[in-house]
């Protein structure tokens, strides 16, 4: 682990150490949290599936009814 030495102000290093105190955490413990939470969030953002546009594939070739099962006709599919 590296060892750095940065400046913060006096507002927001309280805020941590108040908070480490109520969570029974290290405040450096939370500045370790924080930074390795922006570095997920802001350096090396991570896609998900909930960013992924939904594609076209054309029309409806059939309309399904009451009767249809989709699952039933897949699983068909695989063990033939």
């Amino acid at each position: 682990m590296k060892t750095i030495t940065i400046n913060v102000s006096e507002p927001v290093y309280r805020d941590f150490q108040e908070y480490a105190r109520a969570a029974d955490r290290s405040t450096s413990e939370l500045i370790r949290e924080a930074m390795e939470d922006f570095r997920n969030r802001r350096m090396r953002p991570r896609s998900s599936i909930r960013d992924i546009r939904p594609l076209s594939l054309g029309s409806i070739l059939k309309p399904l009814d009451r009767h249809d099962d989709t699952l039933g006709d897949m699983l068909n599919d695989i063990r033939a």
